[in-house]
């Protein structure tokens, strides 16, 4: 035991953890732990505001695969961090978030940034710690780092601010690291027997493959099994795509090619993946998912097996420690789908190449509403490019071990369609939270956790509103970025429901007020490019990584984009309006 303070306590327990980076805004409350962050060894990184320090946070972890840390002033900076750390959640990142607290004596009366701070982080936690004594600051610190990283998921640290202060003896503990097996062997032999049987087997790959740093033996499996390979929803980074058996993602807006050959499985091996809603709905008017096929899902989470659809086998198990147990077990064994290799190849490479093609050729949106748009900008003689052509002039420019994130919306969600990964914690999204302002420091995040990697970030002019202050903290604390910002002038997502179902009724949809958000970039002390010429938007992106690599330059690269629009996010999500009152009858 060694005397010490609960703030040196704290601070040591978190750097027996690794911790070298907190993203966060200074405040009273926890300044004498602070004081002490940087000859432990602590950068605390300042933001502009505490919603992007968490979304930094969960970036910095999604990437390096440790823990993200974030912390505020009690009260209202602690309020701020709700909304990323729900994101976080359901990216299942181990961020860490110490909220430091009112002071106990004055808990309950109604003083200066008082708040009851556990509840409002209640159901996106994987584990709450409450400092009641200061003797158990230590005990409780490295508590929330273990839970972080064995439950997979955020955790919370409550601190009432005149904890940290005192005299203790304390030991630090040590971290926990926990090995996860493959799972039982009674479902990994049922898994094999299936996998052996089946005729037309296909992998989904799936973020625990990416979590779990399991690429090298998922893609023995695939090999072994010569199956495709899809990746689950927003984890286009879970296999490499530049492998013959890669075949792009499933859900919202993503491969015609992947949802076309999963339609043929008759056994589907689901790799760390929780087959969620939103990554196994009908897209591009096809209703995908095959039924008829055996299922068998692997998740280290169980309560996540058979959670969305129906499964034949399931495996608590880590993916990649599944993937080595399942190879095992067909080394050697003659499986049924070994006669028909090539022909299945062949298959993989003929709709692969017609979904290339038809990218290719989708230069823009077709639906009414679109091509008035079009033919309006047109008329106009603006300047403006179709976003799947940005998109796909993007993906051509794009450097070697590129990152990108994408903020919510439907340009960004269009994207899923052109973004392709060789390597994985390469892409990364807002997954099923599905919250604007959330591209841009999360990047931020994922360039401090790994500086010698490109890091871009796509957002639409709506939610790049949201968070594009963090603009300054990339150039204050040399975090150099780059952020392609899609002009086009709306809330696209949700105004495409009002083109779909509401007779382009347009409410509270427009963001047309003449905003250059390249100028708004360059006053933020970043370079700033306006491009509406489709053959700049390459040479635009590499500059920009040019700068970001060599220069130490953050830069954002504004694109003017039609109005055009691609499909709503659900379509079975909102009905046809019926009105019973006069006054609404026009209203339908």
């Amino acid at each position: 035991m060694t005397r010490m303070t609960p703030s040196e306590a704290f601070v040591e327990t978190m750097a027996a953890h690794g911790v070298d980076t907190i993203f966060g805004i200074m405040g009273s409350a926890f300044m004498d732990a602070m004081d002490i962050f940087e000859p432990a060894g602590i950068e605390l990184v300042p933001v502009v505001h505490e919603q992007g320090a968490a979304h930094m946070a969960d970036g910095f972890s999604r990437i390096s695969g440790r823990h993200g840390v974030v912390i505020g002033q009690n009260g209202p900076g602690i309020s701020n961090c709700v909304t990323a750390i729900a994101a976080a959640f359901w990216a299942h990142s181990p961020v860490v978030i110490v909220t430091p607290e009112t002071g106990t004596m004055g808990i309950g009366l109604g003083g200066f940034q008082e708040a009851n701070q556990l509840p409002m982080f209640e159901e996106f936690t994987k584990y709450q710690g409450h400092v009641n004594n200061e003797h158990r600051m230590a005990e409780l610190t490295g508590r929330c780092f273990d839970r972080a990283l064995s439950e997979m998921g955020p955790t919370q640290l409550n601190i009432p601010r005149d904890r940290f202060y005192g005299d203790i003896d304390v030991e630090i503990p040590k971290p926990q690291l926990l090995d996860r097996g493959p799972g039982g062997e009674r479902t990994l032999n049922e898994a094999a027997d299936l996998l052996a049987q089946a005729t037309f087997p296909v992998m989904i790959s799936g973020g625990g493959v990416v979590m779990g740093d399991a690429m090298a033996p998922t893609i023995a499996l695939a090999e072994r099994l010569g199956c495709p390979v899809v990746n689950s929803y927003l984890h286009n980074d879970s296999f490499p795509a530049s492998h013959p058996q890669w075949c792009g993602p499933l859900g919202y807006q993503g491969s015609k090619a992947a949802m076309r050959l999963i339609a043929r499985a008759d056994v589907v091996l689901a790799l760390g993946t929780r087959l969620g809603p939103f990554g196994t709905l009908p897209q591009h008017g096809l209703d995908y998912w095959p039924d008829e096929a055996k299922i068998i899902q692997v998740d280290a989470d169980a309560t996540m097996l058979g959670l969305v659809k129906r499964i034949d086998v399931g495996i608590c198990g880590d993916a990649g420690a599944a993937a080595v147990a399942l190879t095992q077990r067909l080394a050697g064994r003659e499986l049924v789908c070994d006669a028909t290799r090539a022909q299945r190849a062949a298959e993989i490479a003929a709709d692969k190449a017609d979904w290339e093609a038809e990218l290719d050729e989708w230069i823009h949106e077709t639906d009414d509403f679109s091509v008035d748009m079009i033919k309006q900008a047109a008329e106009e003689t603006y300047n403006w490019m179709h976003p799947r052509q940005v998109l796909r002039e993007l993906e051509k420019s794009m450097p070697e071990r590129v990152m990108v994130s994408t903020d919510i919306g439907n340009i960004n969600s269009v994207a899923n369609s052109y973004l392709r990964f060789e390597e994985p914690r390469s892409f990364l999204a807002p997954m099923s939270w599905g919250n604007c302002g959330y591209a841009l420091p999360t990047m931020i995040g994922a360039k401090k956790a790994a500086p010698d990697r490109p890091a871009v970030a796509y957002a639409g002019d709506g939610a790049w509103a949201m968070s594009m202050v963090e603009t300054m903290t990339a150039v204050r604390h040399n975090i150099p970025v780059t952020a392609v910002v899609f002009h086009n002038r709306q809330w696209g997502a949700e105004k495409k429901n009002q083109v779909d179902f509401y007779g382009r009724r347009f409410v509270a949809g427009e963001l047309d007020g003449g905003e250059n958000w390249s100028e708004a970039a360059q006053a933020m002390g970043a370079e700033g490019v306006r491009v509406n010429q489709l053959e700049d938007v390459g040479p635009a992106l590499e500059r920009a990584i040019d700068a970001q690599m060599n220069g130490g330059r953050t830069t954002i690269i504004e694109a003017m984009c039609t109005m055009e629009l691609g499909d709503p996010f659900r379509k079975d999500a909102l009905k046809r309006p019926v009105r019973f009152l006069d006054k609404y009858g026009e209203y339908t």
